[in-house]
């Protein structure tokens, strides 16, 4: 399962319709399940993951990855039976130390700055198309 953790706001109801869309496509373990919390409780949040959670902050000084590329970084954890856990910060995005330290991964979508509630849209869709890309779909056009 991916687990995604995100600071601030429940969706909008027009990001809420198209992150749907690509919601009811995922198959497990590729599933998502949203929580979403203050941001100020984010580290609380996290604290009390599982040691075994694959951790993915994604934050604006992360890694760019190719869609491939992060289908390989979220089959890995699912293959080996973890979960996976995104976390979106809220508006400023910005993570303490403590989560940075104990994230696995630290993910960058892209050089812009962008809405939180975008990132969460992306998100979305970025994930159905890296479960695409690992079984081999059409959805992605290399």
């Amino acid at each position: 399962m991916i687990k995604i953790i995100a600071g601030g706001k429940k969706h909008a109801s027009w990001l809420k319709e198209a992150a749907d869309e690509y919601e009811k496509r995922l198959r497990k373990p590729w599933n998502i399940e949203w929580q979403f919390v203050d941001e100020e409780r984010l580290p609380e949040r996290v604290a009390k993951l599982d040691a075994q959670d694959y951790m993915i902050l994604l934050d604006e000084h992360g890694q760019i990855f190719s869609s491939p590329e992060l289908s390989q970084k979220l089959r890995m954890p699912l293959e080996n039976g973890r979960d996976v856990v995104l976390v979106i910060g809220g508006a400023f995005g910005h993570f303490p130390p403590e989560m940075t330290q104990r994230a696995n991964l630290i993910w960058s979508l892209s050089n812009l700055v962008l809405p939180h509630q975008i990132c969460r849209l992306i998100v979305a869709e970025q994930v159905y198309r890296a479960q695409e890309i690992a079984h081999g779909g059409k959805y992605h056009h290399a």
